[in-house]
């Protein structure tokens, strides 16, 4: 038989042989307990264990990890998880799975060539915890910049998702009287003026804020500069909506006449743009809503500030501001089941390869989301920030594309 001459052939042929040779390739996978302030996801539900657990590999749950996302640990030992009280034996598995980047504390229990799938964080990262990962020489991804076989980033579309609905039933919560609201009912209802709801920026978060108040009656008006996402939006949800570029004053009108915004525009840049200013939110009715989604890269709306979830609101020229970040954790059941929807097919798949060294071979995508491998930094974005040396992660890899 003569030679695969197609490189593509090849590849493929390599991947089989890879699963014909590492079919039974045991992952060693630990789950330790969030310890970061109001994070309440976890990154695989029982089910998902229960499917690990079946085919051979082993996890380790560290004691209340799933508890605010109302998993019992009874529920993951009943599906052959082990539970664990001491977070070392958590570090000591050969993958550590978790939601928010580690913590110091956290990092000194890690060992090299250990494998951390979890979030980066890139604007909040502090250099000294990169450095010390680094002389760990562990391998990392971050699980947001992970993309799969079609360039999607499934993590941070799920999350959007879920926030993007999410902020119009918090917004609907903030309207009522409960909250010191205007006492009225998000959407519309017989001989009831409706809702006047604007969206900033049409991606997944946009669209799904968009389709959860239409779908309560609400009337939409959507605003961003990609032309592209507002033919998408439109197409998806009729010509009837109103779809409009950035212009300051078309969107002050807007605002002027909106009970509830939400802001939504992630930007190009580290920061998410301010759009809306001090004056615009000044002329808005009073006892309006905004969400400002956006708030975790600095938020779109100039009189935006932080706050948390047991502190969730402020008031600001009789506006109410809600700028919470990470909203999926307030729905932390149904994120955490996203979240391991994504997780258990990709760990899967891994295993199949042969483990991860094998599985970033093959998986472009798998790579994109590889800021460390070997203690290497492998990130670009990171080493601009930086200043410490870059190594291009698919020569590492030992793919030459």
């Amino acid at each position: 038989m003569g030679e695969i001459s197609n490189p593509q052939a090849q590849a493929e042929t390599l991947a089989q042989t890879l699963r014909k040779d590492s079919r039974n390739h045991s992952l060693n996978i630990g789950i330790p307990k969030e310890i970061t302030f109001q994070e309440n996801r976890v990154p695989l539900t029982p089910s998902a264990v229960h499917y690990f657990t079946s085919n051979g590999h082993n996890i380790m749950l560290e004691s209340g990890a799933g508890r605010n996302a109302n998993f019992a640990d009874t529920q993951y030992s009943e599906c052959g998880a082990k539970i664990v009280y001491n977070p070392k034996e958590i570090y000591d598995a050969d993958i550590v799975l978790k939601i928010d980047p580690p913590t110091r504390k956290e990092i000194e229990m890690m060992h090299p060539g250990q494998l951390l799938i979890s979030a980066l964080q890139i604007n909040q990262l502090d250099e000294v915890l990169l450095k010390m990962m680094m002389d760990k020489r562990i391998n990392a991804m971050a699980y947001e910049f992970l993309e799969d076989d079609s360039g999607t980033r499934p993590i941070i579309r799920a999350m959007s998702e879920i926030a993007g609905t999410a902020s119009i039933l918090i917004a609907a919560e903030y309207l009522n009287n409960t909250h010191i609201g205007k006492g009225e009912l998000l959407g519309g209802f017989a001989g009831v003026p409706p809702t006047q709801v604007v969206v900033i920026g049409a991606g997944a978060v946009g669209e799904f804020a968009t389709k959860a108040a239409l779908g309560l009656g609400a009337n939409v008006k959507v605003f961003d500069n990609n032309m592209y996402r507002l033919r998408r939006i439109q197409k998806n949800f009729g010509f009837h909506l109103y779809t409009s570029t950035i212009h300051p004053r078309v969107l002050a009108g807007a605002l002027e006449s909106a009970d509830v915004v939400i802001g939504a525009l992630s930007g190009k840049g580290a920061r998410s743009p301010v759009v809306v200013t001090e004056q615009m939110v000044i002329n808005m009715r009073p006892n309006s809503v905004i969400i400002d989604v956006a708030i975790d890269r600095g938020g779109n709306f100039e009189t935006s500030e932080l706050t948390n979830h047991e502190k969730p609101v402020i008031h600001k020229h009789d506006v109410i501001h809600y700028c919470v970040p990470n909203i999926a954790s307030r729905v932390s059941r149904t994120a955490s089941y996203a979240l391991s929807n994504v997780f258990t097919p990709m760990l899967d798949e891994m295993a199949s390869m042969g483990g991860f060294a094998d599985y970033l071979k093959l998986k472009p995508g798998i790579r994109k989301g590889s800021y460390l491998f070997k203690g290497s930094l492998t990130n670009k974005a990171l080493s601009d920030k930086f200043g410490i040396r870059y190594h291009d992660i698919d020569l590492m890899a030992g793919m030459f594309l």
